[in-house]
Formats: C-alpha cells, sequence, structure tokens
C-alpha cells in the first residue's frame, strides 16, 4: 500500500496542473494577443456551463412571469367581468343618447318646415289616471304658453294645452275620450270630427255618410275650422271603413300620426295670429 502523503500529492498534482495551464494561457493571450482563436475555443466549451449555472435564475424569472395563482386568475376574471358589465352599460346609454339625438334633430327638421313659431317642450310627466290621457311639460306662463296652444312633434297634431302654471303646462292627447279636432281628407278636402277613444292608438271619425269618399290610408290634416288648430297639420291616417248597408254612417277608424306614446320633446305652436296679438 503507497503511503497517503503520496495520494494527496498526485491529487494535487493533477488539480493544480490544469489551473496553472489555463492561467498561463490566459496570462500569453493578455500579455502577447496571440491566443485569440484558443481563447475562443475556451469560450465555447464554457458556455454550457455558464448556461447550466444560470438556468435556476431563468426558471425563477419564468415562473414569476409566467405562472400566477388560481386566486389571483380567479380575481383578474372578476375584475374583468365587473369591467365588462360597466362597458355594456355605458354602451347601452350611448344607444339610447343616440337614439334621442336622432329623435331631437327629426323634431327640429320638422319645425323648420312649419309656417308658426315654435317652442320646444320636454314632457316631464305624464297623468296617473288612465283615462285621462294628458301630458305634463317644463314650459308654462312664463314661457309663453297659453290655453288651447297645439302641441306638435316631427310627426304630426298631439293635443293642445288645456292647464297651465308658471312653469308648466297640461296637455290633453287628442286620443283622450273627451278631445276633437276638425279634420279634412287631404286628398279630396273632405271635412270630418276626429274624436279620442281613449285609446292611445285609435281615433274615431264620427257621422260620416255611406256616400262620402273616405278611403284606408287617406290621410287626414288639420281643417283650421273653429280657430284653435292651424290648417294642414297631420292628425291621422284611416285604417279601416266599415260600410254597412243598413246604416246612414260609416264606421271610421284612424291612427296618429303622432308617436302619442314614445315622444320625449314637443314643439308648441304659436300661430300667426296669436304673434301678432302678443
Amino acid at each position: 500500500m503507497k503511503p497517503l502523503f503520496v495520494k494527496k500529492s498526485s491529487l494535487t498534482l493533477r488539480v493544480l496542473g490544469p489551473t496553472l495551464v489555463v492561467l498561463g494561457l490566459l496570462t500569453a493571450g493578455l500579455y502577447f494577443n496571440k491566443l485569440h482563436s484558443t481563447r475562443a475555443v475556451l469560450d465555447s466549451l464554457a458556455t454550457p456551463i455558464f448556461w447550466v449555472a444560470n438556468l435556476p435564475t431563468r426558471v425563477g424569472e419564468w415562473t414569476t412571469t409566467h405562472v400566477r395563482s388560481r386566486s389571483d386568475l380567479l380575481e383578474d376574471n372578476e375584475r374583468l367581468r365587473r369591467e365588462n358589465l360597466v362597458l355594456q352599460g355605458r354602451s347601452q346609454k350611448m344607444a339610447s343618447l343616440q337614439a334621442e339625438n336622432v329623435r331631437l334633430r327629426a323634431l327640429l327638421n320638422s319645425s323648420a318646415l312649419v309656417r308658426d313659431d315654435v317652442l320646444v317642450a320636454e314632457l316631464i310627466g305624464v297623468s296617473p289616471d288612465p283615462e285621462r290621457l294628458q301630458l305634463v311639460l317644463n314650459k308654462g306662463e312664463g314661457d309663453g304658453v297659453f290655453l288651447g296652444q297645439p302641441l306638435i312633434d316631427a310627426d304630426g297634431l298631439m293635443g293642445q294645452v288645456v292647464e297651465v302654471s308658471s312653469g308648466t303646462s297640461r296637455a290633453l292627447l287628442i286620443t283622450d275620450i273627451t278631445h276633437a279636432v276638425p279634420v279634412q281628407v287631404n286628398r279630396n278636402g273632405v271635412r270630418a270630427i276626429a274624436e279620442g277613444t281613449g285609446a292611445l292608438e285609435s281615433l274615431e271619425i264620427r257621422h260620416i255618410s255611406a256616400t262620402t269618399d273616405i278611403r284606408k290610408d287617406d290621410l287626414l290634416v288639420t281643417s283650421g275650422l273653429g280657430g284653435r288648430f292651424p290648417e294642414g297639420y297631420p292628425v291621422a291616417v284611416v285604417t279601416h271603413v266599415e260600410r254597412d248597408p243598413g246604416e246612414v254612417f260609416v264606421r271610421v277608424l284612424a291612427a296618429p300620426t303622432a308617436a302619442l306614446d314614445r315622444t320625449r320633446h314637443v314643439l308648441l305652436v304659436f300661430t300667426a295670429q296669436q304673434s301678432q296679438e302678443d
């Protein structure tokens, strides 16, 4: 058996020898600048060692960046769901504003065709009594509103003002059972009276002779008789004409042209005569 100090010396030489060779090569490269190719080979051999040594750090960075806990993912999902709900709500409001903008544009365009002066008013309430078809408007006596003033929207006659206070007014719709408006058939000038039926979508034209020339789809406009409503405003379109051979009169129903159940903004009409009196 060899002595122990011989084994230690042999091991020291095996470790020390390569170390001295490397140091020698590095020293020669630094001072003589003649071992570029040898250094390049050594760098290439050492690259895998450096990559393996840096692997834990890379794995840690990747884990921090890409691996999220389940609770974090659930929290992010809940936050995104809330944000999506908020965006959907805003989108609905935007759609409502766009629709209102279209209605206002139509109302303003119609006012340009009206020969009389008009005042834009906003609907702020309706009558709680289902048998009374009335609207509450945000314009009153202080704005020049007067009793009997006609009320129109972009499509036709809506009614007339029946109550006035300093800042608000109340209008009666043409379909109220107590309301009647003189009309004429736009096609041939036949005169009649359109009376409310109590239903928003229907008017009845009474006392029309069986021989009168009135047809389905005829447009009825204000005749101007009585001086309450200016002449020529659309009122309704005939939807039903029922002739009974045994009856003197025909039964005629018509649908209002105005959007009585949807309009938010309306026009209060000042006739030329009323403007001169003021």
